[in-house]
């Protein structure tokens, strides 16, 4: 995928620090000609929690969270469909076409609508219901495609080709990665400098992690960190492609079965540039089985209030995976990014969030069900 690059020397000419780029609202390290560009929507500079405890258990390290749920399509996804969304209307595309298991799709969709452009969002025939309403409820149109979200792509591309509609396709679109590193930019505000030890991420195309580590390249490009953190691919077993290739010469892909549908993905369309940045800076990759995702989705929520889909959940099922395996030093910062919200996907809790049958309106009754 082609990559963007910045006048780094020049901008660290022109900036004496942080604080200046953020004033600007890093429009310096976007491909944008005006912030006026962007969607109207109060995306990005979502919270970051900090906890000691973990239900009963006090933790030895500090655990981060970064909340991106709180991003207006509730994914996010919403960094890269606004950069994308901007650069289309400066460039004078009118229609915005994207393949999608859920998140991008509807992240395009509600962007699109806040912009008054058209979006076409193709999606597999196993997108979740959920995702699905979303983006009808915005008014894009829906294409649902007899196959697979890898199908559902290249079905887009060739339409793009055909129809000349501007394509947000993760792994197509560079701009996506200029979208999804602002968070790099964010957690080094949120931290006050002081980045974490290691970050989880959950990975599908490599297209999140990528943008993560870009962000905090641009960063050690101006000289305002010293050094990467040490960034965690988090794949599900039933989906490790990128993973599971790492060390290979020849490229095998495996079919992908994965509760956590938004990262169900066969071929890693940005497999390389993922795997040159974990391998450039020394990141590492971790599966996880989708029972230790519902159930680190369980605990997430039970134990922070914070309810995330399964791809996201899977990020958090990293870490205690990491923490299980005394992998995590005493007295560091450890983020885990959530990527979506749990109401995305809930067909994906009915075997874990069973709703009781109801009780007869007497207090006899009431006793009874609380026994």
């Amino acid at each position: 995928m082609l990559r963007v690059f910045y006048d780094y020397e020049g901008l660290k000419k022109q900036f004496t620090g942080f604080k200046q780029l953020s004033d600007r609202q890093f429009i310096d390290l976007l491909p944008l000609q005006s912030l006026n560009s962007l969607p109207p929507l109060k995306i990005g500079n979502t919270p970051l929690y900090a906890y000691k405890r973990w239900g009963e258990t006090q933790l030895p390290f500090r655990l981060l969270l970064k909340d991106d749920s709180q991003n207006p399509t509730f994914s996010f996804k919403d960094r890269a469909s606004a950069v994308v969304s901007a650069f289309a209307r400066e460039q004078g595309f009118d229609t915005l076409v994207a393949a999608s298991t859920g998140n991008a799709g509807s992240s395009l969709a509600g962007i699109c609508a806040s912009q008054g452009q058209k979006a076409i969002i193709m999606v597999p025939k196993s997108a979740p219901v959920a995702k699905l309403t979303q983006i009808i409820m915005y008014g894009a149109t829906i294409v649902p495609v007899n196959g697979n979200y890898d199908q559902a792509f290249d079905l887009s591309v060739a339409a793009t080709k055909s129809f000349g509609w501007y394509n947000r396709n993760t792994a197509f679109n560079p701009l996506t990665i200029e979208g999804k590193k602002t968070v790099a930019f964010e957690i080094f505000y949120q931290t006050q400098g002081i980045l974490p030890e290691r970050i989880f991420v959950s990975v599908g195309d490599g297209v999140i992690i990528s943008g993560l580590y870009k962000g905090f390249e641009d960063l050690l490009k101006l000289n305002l960190i010293e050094k990467m953190p040490t960034i965690i691919a988090v794949q599900a077993q039933g989906s490790d492609n990128l993973a599971r290739n790492m060390q290979n010469t020849v490229f095998q892909a495996n079919p992908s079965t994965t509760i956590a549908d938004s990262i169900s993905v066969d071929i890693p369309r940005n497999f390389f540039m993922a795997k040159d940045f974990i391998t450039n800076y020394q990141g590492e990759t971790v599966t996880v089985s989708d029972l230790q995702i519902v159930e680190a989705a369980a605990a997430l929520a039970r134990n922070t209030g914070l309810f995330a889909e399964p791809a996201a959940a899977a990020a958090m099922a990293g870490l205690l995976q990491y923490m299980q395996q005394n992998r995590l030093e005493a007295d560091t910062d450890n983020l885990v990014l959530l990527t979506g919200s749990g109401l995305k996907d809930l067909k994906a809790f009915t075997a874990i969030a069973k709703i009781p049958e109801p009780v007869n309106p007497d207090l006899d009754s009431l006793k009874a069900f609380l026994k």
